[in-house]
């Protein structure tokens, strides 16, 4: 199922994280099926950034302002009135939030229940997408892929607090939302690879930043298996859910979005076969276990989202891993970022 164009033209959409990889991917997609876009985020915190290179801020109605701010964000909400809310703000690294575990759960919980509470406040919001991790799951190591119905849990302070805001967000469902008219999902995505990402400690942004420098690229966990999958493809997801909700509230609730089960592959293997596209990139596999736990085997059920919205994956591992390293190809080579975004979008909606 593709984005429905006639169903997101001038609506308006307000979208917390628009700064981020992911949330800039949306608010371009967004925009350019029509919708009127709002933007709530933190500046940009990477050099170079997807937000600047596409010059976001001249298509939506960019703010920068912090989700824990709960006036200015309230005040945001109301002034815009927005029909539908994506919520992607968040402190979304793991390693990140060993080092600083109080703003991670600052910013992920207690920044979810002010945008649910600007939410509450505006009154004019029909449908809700909460985007949090495939991590909330209670990590056992095994191989059987986790469903939207096994329990939450989280050893590192991220995976924690996404747990969390689940159970936030039933909460406020279950107290408040339930006869008001609102819908409200949450989105558990897998690892994300795309185009235009820089973001500090993650494998595909590591890698460009050491191979466009001629530096050896150091994998720390080489057997970790993710379900990885190209941005294109959650983002379907969460459009499609915030439609379906839109539509029928009985579909809100909690949904993965993922490759099928059986595709979860190792960090080893998507950086062997990167290298290979990228044409260079020197690799060191350490097995290094001196740093902080991180989960060594995590795959998702996604029969659900299948079954009640009609998503499945289209981009094999293989394709999400070409059209990512080619995107960063082309943009060296001084393809301009906004029509290079544009293609690939193209490219994903005509692709059988």
């Amino acid at each position: 199922m593709m984005p429905d164009k006639s169903f997101w033209k001038n609506k308006h959409v307000l979208i917390t994280g628009h700064s981020g990889f992911k949330g800039s991917w949306l608010a371009f997609w967004l925009n350019e099926m029509g919708a009127k876009v709002t933007g709530v985020s933190l500046p940009p915190i990477t050099e170079p950034n997807l937000f600047s290179l596409i010059h976001l801020d001249e298509y939506i109605d960019s703010n920068f302002i912090d989700i824990k701010n709960t006036e200015l964000l309230t005040k945001l909400f109301v002034k815009k009135s927005p029909d539908i809310v994506f919520h992607l703000a968040a402190q979304p690294l793991v390693r990140a939030s060993y080092k600083n575990p109080q703003e991670t759960f600052n910013t992920n919980i207690m920044g979810t229940v002010n945008v649910l509470e600007a939410i509450r406040t505006c009154g004019s919001v029909k449908s809700v997408v909460i985007i949090t991790t495939d991590k909330v799951y209670k990590n056992m190591e095994w191989a059987y892929p986790y469903r939207e119905n096994d329990p939450l849990g989280g050893h590192d302070p991220y995976s924690a607090s996404k747990a969390a805001t689940e159970i936030v967000v039933s909460s406020y469902r279950d107290a408040f939302f339930q006869k008001s008219g609102i819908a409200i999902a949450t989105a558990r995505a897998g690892n994300v690879i795309g185009g235009g990402d820089w973001s500090e400690d993650r494998l595909i942004p590591d890698a460009i930043r050491a191979w466009e420098t001629g530096t050896v690229l150091n994998i720390r966990s080489p057997q970790a298996t993710r379900p990885w999958q190209h941005v294109l493809e959650p983002l379907t997801g969460y459009l499609s859910l915030a439609r379906a909700i839109w539509n029928n509230k009985n579909l809100e609730g909690s949904y993965n979005f993922g490759p099928e089960p059986g595709t979860a592959a190792t960090v080893k293997k998507v950086i062997t076969y990167a290298s290979k596209i990228y044409g260079r990139g020197k690799v060191i596999y350490t097995d290094d276990n001196t740093g902080p736990h991180e989960a060594g085997l995590l795959t998702l059920e996604i029969a659900k989202s299948a079954s009640l919205l009609g998503i499945s994956p289209k981009w094999s591992l293989t394709q999400a891993i070409d059209h990512t390293m080619n995107w960063y190809l082309q943009y060296f080579k001084g393809r301009v970022p906004r029509e290079l975004c544009r293609a690939e979008i193209a490219h994903y909606e005509n692709e059988l």
